[in-house]
């Protein structure tokens, strides 16, 4: 979705500013695409990837640090799931 979003930065309803697309940008080559590891957050993560589209990071790029932030994710709801849950069905 980010990666065509630039082109329609000068009309009234793109939801950015020019200055808080310039402060994003700045934070995003910051940080860079490791920030995409914090993509598994349920608030930030999904504007991250967004950003990440924008910014014109390659999408296999993208795809492999988000699998491996949103696996992350699961492999520990599914571990305490395991721990918590399977006791009280015993």
């Amino acid at each position: 979705m980010g990666r065509y979003a630039r082109q329609f930065q000068d009309r009234r309803w793109f939801p950015a500013s020019p200055r808080s697309l310039a402060r994003a940008e700045g934070w995003y080559h910051r940080f860079g695409e490791l920030s995409l590891l914090i993509s598994w957050a349920p608030i930030i993560g999904d504007p991250l990837t967004v950003l990440a589209g924008v910014f014109r990071l390659p999408w296999w790029r993208a795809l492999a640090w988000i699998v491996v932030a949103k696996g992350a994710r699961y492999a520990v709801v599914l571990l305490l799931a395991q721990q918590w849950l399977v006791p009280l069905c015993q």
